[in-house]
């Protein structure tokens, strides 16, 4: 599912409200951000690791009917708009490290999104395939010479 850029922009607006409630200058605390996708009615939740509602919205166009998976979808998305708004993110009062996590409806992590720390960096799964295979390939190779 491609997203329409009113779907960018309210996903952007949800990201945006979160990081107004841990604002730079206030005491750092302790949490992940969760994001929790509602098929049935299309709302993007927020919590904190006390599983406190932080926003929501509702997304228009997942409320759409679609034979894709929406929480990939989703997912991909949220991780575009957390890249796009990482100045504002990386700011967050959240003690590091910390995550952007996505969640199914019974609260099961399904994927990190965005990681912010000052020495590490999640690299996108998509880029990670078959490294594995590789590797090995790499590997034998250089054994046999």
């Amino acid at each position: 599912m491609k997203a329409t850029p009113q779907t960018k922009s309210q996903i952007e607006r949800v990201i945006r409200k979160v990081a107004a409630k841990f604002p730079a200058d206030a005491d750092a605390v302790l949490t992940d951000i969760h994001f929790q996708v509602k098929p049935d009615s299309g709302e993007l939740m927020t919590f904190n690791d006390d599983m406190e509602e932080l926003d929501r919205a509702v997304i228009e166009q997942w409320l759409e009917p679609t034979d894709e998976d929406l929480y990939e979808s989703a997912a991909i998305i949220i991780k575009q708009c957390l890249n796009q708004l990482r100045e504002e993110v990386d700011q967050m009062s959240i003690l590091r490290p910390f995550s952007f996590v996505l969640m199914s409806e019974d609260g099961e992590t399904l994927q990190d999104l965005y990681l912010v720390d000052d020495d590490t960096i999640i690299l996108d799964t998509e880029l990670l395939q078959g490294l594995d295979k590789e590797l090995d390939d790499f590997l034998e190779k250089l054994m046999k010479d």
